[in-house]
């Protein structure tokens, strides 16, 4: 059994609340569960004498008894979190709270195959674990990001256009050999709308995430919750047409906005710009590029570059790109209706232009009711949401129970125990 599935229906809510706002004072707790005092006081106890929350001293003082606080108990095991995008990874192992022990990343290619891939993946693991001074009896549970639609029950990839070798990849089974902690694998921009979740502590109950990277995808929050769909293909906004004319994209359809406005599709303009001479700053990026390698060429970052520096041709790439986002968003803002858009990935370092541009679309093509009360920004929680979101996504399914019979096997002075270690 794992440490929380023999809890009532009353502590698990607490255990919730402590887990999304670690820090709480008991007099929080019982405010926000809509529990008595009394009630609540016995709730905590309860859990403290197991060993699942502790308390982590007094409140600074704001008058009167300083108020003791508690959070999930670090003794309990670590979380592991990663965010596999489709040229790098990120791993980090976390406290239950979600306190950051030891992190790594490195540049690959998820085209190489889940294989080669996931095998770096686990010796990464490995190492920051051991790194900590722990080990895989002792992680509580797994979350992991993907670059692609995710059947979120099975923790599979489902023909994701970037991954194509990972079709149908369990990813879940393939981690099963070294680790006996349930494992959750979710869409990336899935994660960093948890990873945003966590950092607002849930404020904000309807609001989307939008990544701009390699593709362009969005999670949404609604009610407080990610919302995947039927089937856990919520959110590919990358693949709706703005263009019916436009460029064929790598799923087939033609005009994707993911195919005209994501990095890929700004790297491709500015090629075009540096070579028709409409932008000398470009064309120079190019020709340093090239006689380092003639491979390499100039990508997103080098025309988000040149535009911060006032470069024409590369201000008018992003204007286009974020105009055709914003075109995109707009139908998604009238349909949803969120109080807020968070742009991130590494769109989030291109500057205001792109995010006037986007805003610019949106205000101009949604309804006024849908935009009365509309923010659109970058992500607050910055570059390392996915990562967050992955811890998230680890740490709280595995606590809600979901798939109980993934996470038996543990014992609260020994761990999970691998298959062979079970009686």
């Amino acid at each position: 059994m794992n440490p929380w599935s023999d809890l009532s229906a009353s502590e698990l809510a607490v255990l919730d609340l402590t887990f999304w706002s670690p820090g709480l004072s008991r007099d929080t707790v019982s405010t926000r569960a809509a529990f008595s005092k009394t009630r609540a006081n016995s709730i905590i106890a309860s859990l403290l004498d197991q060993g699942i929350i502790e308390e982590t001293g007094p409140r600074d003082s704001t008058g009167g008894r300083r108020a003791e606080t508690i959070r999930l108990h670090r003794g309990l095991g670590v979380v592991l979190g990663v965010d596999l995008d489709a040229t790098r990874f990120d791993i980090a192992v976390m406290t239950p709270d979600l306190h950051v022990l030891a992190r790594h990343g490195e540049d690959i290619n998820v085209r190489r195959g889940p294989g080669l891939v996931l095998a770096r993946v686990r010796a990464a693991m490995r190492d920051l674990l051991a790194q900590c001074g722990a080990d895989p009896r002792q992680v509580l549970g797994i979350g992991i990001g993907v670059p692609g639609p995710v059947n979120f029950e099975a923790a599979e990839l489902v023909a994701p256009p970037l991954m194509p070798e990972w079709d149908g990849f369990s990813i879940r089974a393939d981690m099963r050999s070294d680790y006996a902690a349930p494992i959750f694998v979710d869409n990336d921009v899935n994660l960093m709308a948890l990873g945003e979740l966590w950092h607002l502590r849930r404020t904000l109950q309807n609001f989307l995430v939008i990544k701009v990277s390699t593709g362009i995808g969005c999670g949404i929050v609604c009610h407080g919750e990610v919302y995947r769909g039927a089937n856990g293909s919520a959110g590919d906004v990358g693949h709706i047409c703005v263009d019916s004319h436009g460029p064929r994209c790598h799923c087939g359809n033609i005009g994707c906005v993911e195919a005209m406005a994501a990095g890929p599709a700004i790297a491709r303009m500015g090629v075009e710009a540096a070579l028709s001479g409409e932008s000398a700053m470009l064309a120079g990026m190019l020709a340093e590029s090239r006689a380092a390698s003639p491979d390499r060429s100039i990508d997103f970052q080098d025309v988000a570059q040149a535009s911060r520096a006032g470069d024409v041709a590369s201000n008018m790439i992003i204007q286009r790109a974020g105009g055709l986002i914003g075109q995109m968003l707009a139908s998604v803002v009238n349909f949803f209706n969120p109080s807020h858009v968070f742009i991130g990935g590494p769109a989030a370092r291109v500057g205001p232009l792109l995010l006037a541009s986007v805003r610019q679309s949106v205000y101009q093509r949604s309804l006024a009711l849908s935009t009365r009360n509309l923010e659109i920004q970058y992500m607050p929680s910055g570059e390392d949401a996915a990562l967050v979101g992955a811890g998230v996504l680890g740490m709280r399914e595995a606590m809600r129970g979901w798939g109980r019979d993934l996470g038996r096997g543990w014992s609260r002075t020994r761990g999970f125990q691998p298959e062979e270690g079970r009686a």
